[in-house]
C-alpha cells in the first residue's frame, strides 16, 4: 500500500517521502481501516521535526505520521464484531505512540479507535475530529454544562477555537473570543457573542467590563504561558482555566498569588491521554453537535497524499482557517 513516511527527523521537504509498505493485518482485537482522509496536525509536524529535548531520533525505525482520519472499516481481528465491516469511522491517536499513523491508504488500530461516523458527518468532517474535535469538545465540557456560564475562548480562529466557540454557544454560553481583527466576521459567524482584538492593551479591563467586573466562569486557552498573567485577572473566583496549549512560553512564571485567592483551577488538556470516560463525553458531545447541525469544523485545504510535505508546511503557518487533510 501507499504511505507517507520518514525515519529520521528534519524539515518535511527533506524527510518525508512515498512508500511502498506492506498492508497491515489486524491483531486481535483490532480493525482495519481503508482511509479516505487524514488530518494533519500541529503536533504530527513538531514529532516529525524532533521538537522535544534530548530526543534525537525517531521512536521508531519507520514512521507513518498522522492521528486523525477517516475511512471505512474493511477487516477486523479476533474478537471484534464482524458486523462492523463496512462501517464509517473516524479515528483517535491512531500515530500516538505507534510508529503507523493514517497518512497511508489503510490502518489498523484497536477496534475502539475507530469510532462510528454518524450517517450525517461527511468523512472530510471525520478526518477532523481526533485532535482539534476532542480538544474542543473536551476543554469546553469537561467541567459539565456551560449553560448560562461565560466563557473565554482564546484563539477563535484555530481549529480548536472555532469549534470550541460553536460548541460553547451550541451549550448556552456566552462566548467571548480572542481573535486578529481579520478574523472577526468567521468568528462571529460561529457564534461568538463579543469578539475582542487579542493584542488589545487593554484586554483584561474589555473582558471584565464584559462580564461587569465579575470574570469569565472558564477559559479555554491556546497559549497558557503567554496569557497566565491575563486569566488570573479576568477569570473568576473558583473560574476554571481549561488550556492545551502553550507555545510560546513553556515555562511561564505563574502569578500564584492572584491565582490562589481566586481559587482558580488550572486544568491541564491533553487530548491523547483522556480518561476513557472523559473521551466518551467529548465523543458524544461533538456527535450531538454535528448531527443538530451546530457544529460544522472548518477544513483550510485538502491535497492528495504524494503532498503530505506541503500539507506539514501549510499547518504550522499563520493565517489557516481550519484543518489541513490529505486525500487518500
Amino acid at each position: 500500500m501507499r504511505a507517507i513516511c520518514y525515519s529520521k527527523f528534519g524539515e518535511a521537504a527533506e524527510v518525508l517521502a512515498l512508500h511502498d509498505v506492506d498492508m497491515p493485518e489486524p491483531q486481535a482485537g483490532e480493525v482495519r481501516v481503508a482511509l479516505k482522509f487524514s488530518g494533519v496536525n500541529p503536533s504530527d509536524a513538531k514529532s516529525r521535526r524532533g521538537s522535544r529535548p534530548g530526543v534525537t531520533k525517531p521512536p521508531f525505525e519507520l514512521v507513518i505520521p498522522h492521528s486523525d482520519g477517516s475511512g471505512v472499516i474493511d477487516a477486523v481481528g479476533a474478537g471484534v464484531d464482524p458486523a462492523r465491516v463496512g462501517q464509517r469511522v473516524w479515528i483517535w491517536n491512531g500515530q500516538w505512540q505507534r510508529a503507523f499513523g493514517t497518512a497511508a491508504d489503510a490502518i489498523t488500530l484497536p477496534a475502539e479507535q475507530a469510532v462510528k461516523l454518524p450517517d450525517e458527518v461527511s468523512f472530510e468532517t471525520g478526518a477532523t475530529l481526533g485532535i482539534p474535535g476532542l480538544t474542543a469538545a473536551h476543554t469546553v465540557f469537561g467541567g459539565g454544562d456551560v449553560t448560562r456560564q461565560t466563557l473565554l475562548i482564546s484563539g477563535g480562529a484555530g481549529a480548536v477555537g472555532h469549534n470550541a466557540v460553536q460548541l460553547a454557544k451550541w451549550g448556552g454560553a456566552t462566548v467571548i473570543a480572542t481573535a486578529s481583527p481579520s478574523a472577526f466576521e468567521r468568528v462571529k459567524a460561529a457564534g461568538a457573542d463579543h469578539l475582542l482584538d487579542y493584542r488589545a492593551p487593554d484586554l483584561a479591563g474589555q473582558i471584565l467590563a464584559l462580564t461587569e467586573g465579575k470574570g469569565v466562569d472558564r477559559a479555554v486557552e491556546v497559549e497558557f504561558g503567554a496569557n497566565v498573567n491575563l486569566l488570573a485577572e479576568v477569570v473568576r473566583a473558583n473560574g476554571v482555566i481549561s488550556a492545551y496549549g502553550s507555545q510560546i512560553d513553556l515555562a511561564p512564571t505563574l502569578p500564584f498569588g492572584p491565582l490562589l485567592f481566586k481559587a482558580i483551577t488550572i486544568d491541564i488538556a491533553l487530548v491523547y491521554i483522556l480518561r476513557p470516560n472523559e473521551r466518551a463525553a467529548a465523543v458524544q458531545k461533538l456527535h450531538n453537535a454535528l448531527t443538530a447541525g451546530a457544529l460544522v469544523p472548518a477544513v483550510h485545504d485538502i491535497m492528495p497524499l504524494e503532498n503530505a510535505a506541503a500539507a506539514h508546511e501549510r499547518v504550522m503557518r499563520a493565517g489557516r482557517n481550519g484543518a489541513v487533510l490529505l486525500k487518500i
